[in-house]
């Protein structure tokens, strides 16, 4: 038998290269089936008992098209329910055709419902009033022009009245009034313009001309009629003495950019017959505001640029149940910038954490304190890092509320500065000089972050970007679980939808978080406008995986501070916990109600007793909803009550 012949080194190598081009066809041709398998073995992997156990698990919800809507606001109602206010949601076009959107969901029922909306209620202030009602107030009353698209100069006319004597004067829309030096432009809207004011000071006569604003836009176009400096207009149709008694002032008029202006209309948003109910109107039109309940059953609003786009100067505002109407409370005006956090604390007094959605002076009202209502103080606190990057982060008062500590967040810089900070600091407003101290870096630097408070005292966090807007495609596809006792975040399951600026998370009475909404500035390429998200997508905690939940089955609908209720439970061995959890209002990363208070618990045969925290500032009056949680930290689904 003959020795079997070798091949040679070249014939080898031949076929190696062969081979090779063989493969590199196939893996070629194969990529998507590659891809595909990645993706089959990746929905095995997230979709094991195991792992859900530990990570908790993502589920889209099936939202047909006619109910999709920008999800710029939303609320959980006392009957369970989603209120998800879009308004014009950011869509120019939607707000001049007068179209304005408000969703509800029932997660029961999974059934939609498209809501009457009056006004454009796009980037407004919303608070729980104690019946249940969502108080909206401010929103859009006229969209940003940026300087490109102007083609009038325009701007603010300050109108005076120096004479006593007589009755408000009118003026209508179109109005033409004139400036020194000439130019003449006309008044954008009806204006009211009330008397002098006469008082007697020291003996003597002292008179404060009335006056009131309006916006005026020049006749002619260009720049030609650019006013760059203070000057005085004289007002057609006036005669006799109200020609030198009645004229205008204008600080400047420009071709500037004019920014978003905020609207005066004010409603309650009814849950039980699903309709928005007209109150009195704000005193100062808010676009941006934040609306805060106080310890007396109050509403305070907040900052929000005004209705020339001006942002507010601090003229604080409160709101009464009942008379339904606004009230200015000078005493207590503070300067704050756009949507700023601020949480009522146990004393009754606030805590601005910092936080806030931009708009105004860069360094102006930034630092964080806690306000004194009574006596009108602010106590600056400190240690806060990255002290310069609180825009667009969250904030949260921590679980549970007894502890009185609030995180702040992530953030960036101011208006589109493309840093952001990965940072998170605590503070423990019951030490004596609080100071905020480091805690636990988020995975990567993080605007736009969702934060919810869930029932068994842990914090889900997720979502957000590293730039403005989401910009250069940095949406984080993450997810995390902040464990207060051990100080740090464990990962949880990724979602599979980026979520950046005007996008929204919160607690559902189950157990779950919702995730909605996201306006990204440009999409993936940065190059072409983005598209706003409109998907919803549902993270079930790793909790709901660990066995059976307890359930509270019976119980009081209706409870006071200070007293103990009974709950009926076949689950009463092996409850470990209570917490009333305040239900959520969000937006623009703005959550200041959110709110889980830790029950004093007793066990019985088939019933639990719970006590209530008798403070005001601990626990304002309102509905919440009821979670027990057993060893293993489930929860049970929610059992809502009202705190009065």
């Amino acid at each position: 038998m003959s020795p079997r012949k070798k091949p040679s080194f070249g014939r080898r190598l031949v076929t190696l290269v062969t081979s090779a081009g063989v493969i590199a066809v196939l893996a070629i041709v194969n990529r998507p089936m590659v891809a595909f398998g990645q993706e089959q073995y990746h929905q095995f992997q997230i979709n094991r008992d195991s792992y859900k156990s530990e990570y908790g698990h993502w589920d889209m919800l099936p939202v047909p098209s006619n109910f999709q809507v920008n999800a710029i606001h939303a609320a959980l109602l006392p009957t369970g329910k989603v209120l998800i206010i879009a308004g014009s949601g950011n869509k120019e076009d939607q707000f001049k055709a007068g179209t304005f959107k408000t969703l509800i969901w029932d997660p029961k029922t999974n059934h939609f419902k498209i809501v009457t909306t009056p006004t454009d209620i796009f980037c407004a202030g919303h608070a729980f009033l104690t019946n249940g009602n969502l108080l909206v107030a401010g929103g859009t009353k006229k969209y940003e022009v940026l300087e490109d698209k102007i083609t009038h100069a325009a701007g603010v006319l300050k109108i005076k009245q120096e004479s006593p004597e007589g009755d408000v004067t009118e003026f209508d829309k179109g109005t033409i009034v004139t400036s020194k030096t000439g130019v003449k432009f006309k008044l954008t809207s009806d204006v009211k313009v009330p008397p002098a004011t006469k008082k007697i000071v020291d003996g003597e006569f002292d008179i404060t001309a009335g006056e009131a604003e309006v916006w005026i836009e020049a006749v002619e176009k260009g720049k030609d009629s650019v006013i760059p400096e203070s000057m005085q207009f004289d007002i057609e149709g006036l005669t006799g003495e109200d020609k030198k008694t009645v004229y205008g002032i204008a600080e400047k008029v420009t071709m500037e950019k004019q920014e978003y202006t905020g609207a005066e209309y004010s409603y309650e948003f009814n849950p039980f017959t699903e309709k928005y109910e007209r109150t009195g109107n704000l005193n100062e039109p808010r676009w941006y505001p934040t609306l805060v309940p106080t310890a007396d059953n109050q509403v305070l609003a907040l900052s929000g640029l005004d209705q020339f786009g001006r942002i507010d100067t601090g003229k604080t505002e409160v709101y009464n149940e009942n008379t339904k109407k606004w009230e200015f409370k000078p005493k207590i005006n503070r300067y704050f910038p756009t949507y700023p956090s601020v949480f009522l604390m146990q004393n009754e007094k606030l805590f601005y954490s910092g936080s806030n959605a931009g708009y105004g002076s860069a360094k102006e009202g930034r630092k964080p304190g806690i306000w004194d209502l009574k006596k009108n103080t602010f106590q600056e606190v400190s240690g806060l890092r990255d002290a310069d990057m609180n825009e667009t982060s969250a904030s949260v008062l921590l679980a549970p509320a007894q502890e009185q500590k609030v995180m702040v967040l992530g953030g960036g810089g101011v208006g589109e500065d493309p840093k952001s900070t990965a940072r998170t600091d605590i503070i423990d407003l019951k030490e004596a000089n609080p100071t905020f101290k480091p805690g636990p870096d988020l995975p990567a630097p993080t605007r736009y972050l969702g934060t919810v408070l869930l029932p068994d005292d842990t914090l889900y966090t997720g979502h957000g970007s590293s730039g403005y807007r989401g910009k250069g495609n940095s949406n984080h596809l993450t997810a995390q679980i902040y464990h207060p006792d051990t100080n740090k975040f464990v990962k949880a399951a990724d979602p599979t939808v980026g979520r950046n600026y005007h996008s929204e998370s919160m607690l559902l009475p189950d157990g779950r978080v919702i995730t909605l909404g996201s306006d990204p500035l440009y999409d993936k390429s940065d190059k072409n406008p983005g598209t706003f998200e409109k998907r919803i997508e549902i993270f079930t905690p790793a909790y709901l995986y660990h066995g059976a939940r307890p359930t509270i089955t019976d119980g009081p609908k209706s409870v006071q501070r200070g007293g103990s209720y009974k709950f009926t439970t076949p689950d009463a061995a092996s409850i470990k916990t209570a917490r009333l959890m305040r239900p959520s209002t969000v937006t623009h990363s703005t959550d200041v109600e959110q709110r889980s208070i830790a029950l004093d618990v007793t066990r019985e045969a088939g019933s639990i007793g719970v006590t209530i925290p008798k403070e005001r500032g601990l626990v304002p009056s309102g509905w919440y909803m009821l979670f027990v949680t057993n060893a293993d930290g489930t929860p049970s689904e929610a059992k809502f009550v009202q705190v009065q």
